[in-house]
């Protein structure tokens, strides 16, 4: 059996939910069409899956909106939506190491020196506002000079020429403190970029992993199999032999370049700067490469960034309290996140949150803690346990200058009137919307008895309305 990659998913998921395919067979134009026609196929709320066979200025196809929905990540990983952030957490704690292959598919055509062309790839220009085409699914694999250990993370990376790339780093990505640590030797830092593998690839390399490295690992984990690596062409590093496009390049210290601004997950075009860039001395890919693409500040870019933070906060706060039930950071507001638990004292609250901010200290904004009876999936049911069982006067905790100062999100700025802005700390709320422990008594719940509703065949129970049936006369008179 094949290993998994790109395309025994895209397989899987013709063979399982074909309805959530699309194909463009037309011509169309990176900058902008693309994504357009992308967007207007979402507008219903399905988001399918995109596949460009005829994208203007290169031979090469293109995939978008392919992991923009948690029941095709659900699917990468064989579970259920239901079940996808306990499976997520559980796996992240039995790693799988990863298996040295010399057959490498990602080798079939190797570009150097003036054979390299960025703009031969049909890299997007994704939305109006953003500075020039982006990858935007490119894992930027690295080595750190202190321990050796190989690091993967997802950037956004500017197209400035045909053999360069921008890349903008948090201060606390782990890729940013490797870089800091080769430009304080003097000394330039090798890096591959992976475009195109299984979800469960990419989905590791967004994990908020504890230290440095331990990516390759994760993705074994996720995938059930180890990833197959093989020796990058021109760097000493590892990289997926199974990719469809790998980017190989340095990082000299001291060169910067203009960079963004660029669309990002909070839905707003932000930052920019002078920023780290990168020579991209080879290319690697399949004979036959498919380009991956993540939509960027649309429903995509916000489901698959989402699910690795759950799956690393659902781990982390498991650690602190035993009565962890499940975790949710909406796709469509990702600086909410919903916690329920199981209490057993009243501190548990407490440390679920603080746990939960402290595993995701740059984006979180809202932290509520609802009990066991709750689905942090249905949305209702949290706004209603915070309407009935949160007070403000003592169930409110604000913790001032948390995170920032500035970075993605619109809320770690302060705006001026002559258009400027300048960098702030931003506050987390933490809310406690459980019920207070025995002996303390709470109203009882209203409503049907749990294990007569459970027994309800509501496929069978429940038919189309028929008027006919109702032997009442609808009609006026």
């Amino acid at each position: 059996m094949a290993s998994k990659d790109l395309r025994t998913f895209i397989r899987e998921l013709h063979q399982k939910r074909p309805d959530e395919l699309k194909l463009v067979s037309q011509q169309v134009d990176p900058r902008l069409e693309l994504t357009a026609i992308a967007e207007k196929s979402s507008q219903d709320g399905r988001y399918p899956g995109v596949f460009f066979t005829n994208v203007k200025g290169s031979s090469i196809p293109l995939v978008i909106n392919l992991t923009a929905t948690y029941e095709r990540l659900a699917l990468a990983l064989g579970t259920s939506v239901q079940e996808l952030v306990k499976a997520y957490g559980e796996r992240q704690g039995h790693p799988v190491a990863p298996k040295i292959t010399q057959e490498a598919p990602v080798h079939d055509v190797v570009l150097q020196g003036k054979e390299v062309d960025l703009y031969a790839l049909p890299i997007p220009h994704h939305n109006e506002t953003d500075s020039n085409f982006y990858v935007t699914s490119g894992v930027l694999i690295c080595k750190d000079p202190e321990s050796g250990r190989t690091n993967a993370g997802m950037y956004r990376h500017q197209v400035q020429a045909r053999d360069q790339l921008g890349v903008w780093f948090y201060e606390s990505h782990h890729g940013g403190v490797i870089w800091r640590r080769y430009e304080a030797l003097g000394k330039p830092m090798e890096v591959a970029i992976a475009i195109g593998h299984h979800p469960a690839f990419a989905l590791a390399a967004i994990s908020r992993l504890p230290g440095i490295g331990g990516e390759f690992e994760e993705a074994g984990a996720l995938l059930g199999e180890p990833l197959e690596l093989t020796k990058a062409r021109t760097v000493d590093l590892l990289v997926p032999a199974r990719a469809e496009i790998v980017l190989e390049g340095v990082l000299y210290p001291r060169q910067r370049h203009r960079e963004g601004p660029f669309g990002e997950w909070p839905g707003y075009t932000v930052e920019e700067g002078e920023k780290p860039c990168i020579k991209i001395t080879t290319i690697t890919m399949r004979k036959d490469a498919l380009y991956y693409t993540i939509f960027p500040a649309n429903e995509e870019h916000r489901v698959i960034g989402a699910l690795p933070r759950m799956g690393s906060i659902y781990r982390r706060v498991r650690e602190a309290i035993p009565g962890l039930v499940n975790v949710n950071v909406p796709a469509h507001a990702r600086t909410h996140c919903y916690i329920s638990i199981k209490k057993y004292q009243d501190s548990d609250v407490k440390k679920a949150a603080m746990t939960a901010i402290l595993t995701e200290p740059e984006n979180l904004r809202f932290v509520v803690v609802v009990d066991d009876d709750i689905n942090v999936f249905n949305e209702r049911e949290v706004m209603w346990a915070i309407g009935t069982r949160f007070n403000a006067d003592k169930d409110l905790l604000m913790v001032k200058d948390w995170s920032g100062p500035g970075g993605l999100n619109p809320t770690g700025w302060e705006y001026h009137p002559d258009g400027s802005r300048t960098p702030i700390m931003s506050t987390v709320m933490l809310l406690d919307a459980t019920m207070p422990l025995p002996p303390r008594q709470y109203p009882p719940l209203s409503r049907p008895p749990k294990e007569l509703v459970e027994r309800v065949d509501a496929a069978r129970v429940l038919r189309d309305f028929d008027p006919s049936l109702l032997k009442v006369n609808l009609d006026s008179h």
